[in-house]
C-alpha cells in the first residue's frame, strides 16, 4: 500500500513523536497553550475576583500527550485535572510528561470518551483542543461539545481548537500550499507531509468557521472569541450558558 494511504492511528507506536513532531507542523503550537491557560486564568480571575480559594477543577478533553495539562498544571499550583483520551498510547505519553513535571497528584486520566464520566461532574473550566476535526459529521461533533457542555458549572469558560476550513475550494488549496511549505522547511519530510494531506476528509472532517460557532451556540456555548489562528487552525474562547 502507498505509504500516504496507510490509515492514521492513535495508537501506532509512531504516536511517540508527536510532542515532537506536533510544533514543527503548526506555527505557534506552544503560544496556542499558552494563550489558553491565560485566558481560562483571566475568566475565572474575573468571575471569582472575591474568592480566596482559587482551586479549579479543569476537564481536559484529549488530553493524550500532555501539553495542556504540563502548561497549567505549572502555572497554578491550585488547579486540578480530570484528563481523557480514547489512545491509550497518547496517554502514557501525558503520564509521563505529567510525572516528569511533578503534577501526578493532581491528575486524574480516562481512557476513553466524555461520555464515560458522570454527568454528575463539575467542572470549572475544560478544554478541547486539536480534536474536534478528528470527529466525524456534524452530529458527533456537536454530541461530543454537548457532552462536555454537561459537565460544566454555568458561566464556565471552554476553549475549543480545530482545524477548520472548506476543502475544495481555492482558498484551501492555497492555505494547504502555504503550510506544506511551512512544515518542510521545519523538518516535516515529504512523506509525512504526503501522509497528512490524504488524511484530510478521510481521517479528518474539517468544517468552517462559521460551522463550528453554530455548534457551539447549539451546545449551549455563549460569547465566542477567536483568539488563535494558525493556517486551518483556530482556537475559540466560549462562556457554558
Amino acid at each position: 500500500m502507498d505509504e500516504k494511504h496507510v490509515p492514521m492511528s492513535w495508537d501506532h507506536p509512531e504516536v511517540c513523536r508527536y510532542e515532537e513532531t506536533i510544533a514543527l507542523k503548526i506555527p505557534g503550537y506552544a503560544h496556542m497553550y499558552e494563550m489558553t491557560d491565560r485566558l481560562i486564568a483571566a475568566h475565572l480571575n474575573t468571575t471569582r475576583p472575591n474568592e480566596e480559594n482559587r482551586a479549579a477543577k479543569l476537564l481536559i478533553v484529549g488530553a493524550g500527550g500532555g501539553q495542556e495539562l504540563v502548561t497549567f498544571g505549572s502555572r497554578h499550583r491550585d488547579w486540578s485535572f480530570a484528563g481523557i483520551d480514547p489512545s491509550a498510547r497518547m496517554l502514557e505519553i501525558a503520564k509521563a510528561r505529567v510525572e516528569r513535571a511533578g503534577l501526578s497528584p493532581r491528575v486524574s486520566f480516562v481512557q476513553g470518551t466524555v461520555e464515560q464520566l458522570s454527568q454528575g461532574h463539575e467542572f470549572d473550566a475544560a478544554t478541547c483542543l486539536l480534536v474536534l476535526h478528528f470527529v466525524s459529521g456534524r452530529s458527533q461533533k456537536k454530541e461530543l461539545l454537548c457532552q462536555i457542555a454537561e459537565r460544566l458549572k454555568p458561566g464556565a469558560p471552554f476553549c475549543l481548537a480545530s482545524i477548520n476550513g472548506e476543502t475544495g475550494t481555492a482558498a484551501f488549496g492555497m492555505q494547504m500550499q502555504a503550510w506544506r511549505s511551512h512544515m518542510l522547511d521545519n523538518g516535516i519530510s515529504s512523506q509525512e507531509w504526503e501522509r497528512f494531506a490524504a488524511s484530510i476528509g478521510r481521517e479528518s472532517d474539517p468544517i468552517s468557521s462559521s460551522s463550528v460557532l453554530e455548534l457551539l451556540g447549539e451546545a449551549g456555548f455563549t460569547q465566542p472569541i477567536r483568539y488563535f489562528g494558525s493556517y486551518f487552525v483556530e482556537a475559540w474562547c466560549a462562556v457554558k450558558q
